[in-house]
């Protein structure tokens, strides 16, 4: 029920209005969503971690602000070191308006990223969206192999879109999705994560383990050791601002952690999905503050 009202919250413009206004809220978002792109990722290149960003904007309602989305992150990709990532939002590209236009734009962004070595991760939304996602993340693959695509454990189907996404880069997270016959319950998720992990780890995708759970980063950790697999061949996924302690232990024991780093105006629908996500993700948080307080 949690989950449900922080999703309703988040498709509500009122509720934006009022949050967004509230000087605490503002203390808290600045803490998880970056001001100044630039200087946040140098600063946690130079602590040794590795970022993928992500651009908020609002809802795209016509080519023109579609265009203006690739823009965005045209220009983030200039100030990007080599190694780094772009999570790209498909219905930001203009997926509701056309599958193609959002492939063409999609395209666009691969294109300027490979030649200066950087990948791009085509991110997870709206159970709507997810055909559409799955789509043009194989017809990119042939053009641009290093494209990597989210795969939310909520879903119902999640194990077996793992086992379809032979080399693919998959960033496996646990989704706030309301799907019909989905997992509802954060335990079934956590079960569908831990399938999952076993059945990327055992294949030959490269994992992207998009969690801050520590039995869930347990089991990547063991199931990494059991199939082989040294720490360049998967890596760790941490939201910007949250358990930043962690993400440097386990930079600091060698294995690859990447801080997902969002940024620009459109944070609101941003930040509650995020905490609709898990509902946990609400001590998180706060737990986050307290620490920096």
């Amino acid at each position: 029920m949690l989950r449900q009202a922080l999703l309703a919250v988040s498709r509500s413009a009122r509720a934006e209005r009022v949050i967004s206004a509230s000087p605490l809220t503002r203390g808290v978002v600045k803490r998880h969503v970056a001001d100044d792109v630039a200087h946040t990722v140098k600063e946690l290149t130079r602590r040794g971690l590795l970022v993928t960003v992500d651009h908020l904007g609002g809802d795209v309602r016509d080519r023109a602000q579609a265009e203006g989305a690739v823009r965005a992150y045209l220009d983030v990709l200039r100030v990007l070191p080599e190694g780094s990532d772009v999570s790209v939002r498909l219905t930001a590209l203009g997926l509701r308006l056309s599958e193609q236009l959002a492939l063409d734009n999609a395209a666009t962004i691969c294109e300027a990223a490979a030649p200066r070595g950087l990948t791009v991760t085509l991110d997870a939304e709206e159970h709507d969206t997810i055909a559409g996602l799955h789509s043009i993340h194989d017809t990119l693959r042939k053009e641009h192999p290093s494209v990597g695509v989210v795969v939310q454990a909520g879903l119902p189907d999640a194990a077996e879109r793992c086992a379809k996404l032979d080399g693919a880069r998959v960033r496996l997270r646990k989704g706030a999705l309301t799907v019909p016959g989905g997992h509802a319950s954060p335990a079934d998720v956590d079960r569908s994560y831990a399938r999952c992990l076993r059945v990327l780890m055992a294949g030959t995708a490269y994992p992207m383990v998009a969690t801050h759970d520590p039995r869930l980063l347990g089991i990547a950790a063991t199931l990494a050791v059991l199939e082989g697999r040294d720490h360049n061949g998967f890596e760790y996924q941490m939201l910007y601002g949250v358990r930043p302690d962690e993400q440097e232990r386990l930079a600091g024991q060698g294995a690859r952690v990447r801080v997902y780093v969002p940024y620009g105006a459109g944070w609101y629908g941003y930040f509650m999905r995020r905490l609709a996500e898990r509902p946990a993700n609400l001590a998180l948080f706060a737990r986050s503050l307290l620490s920096r307080c």
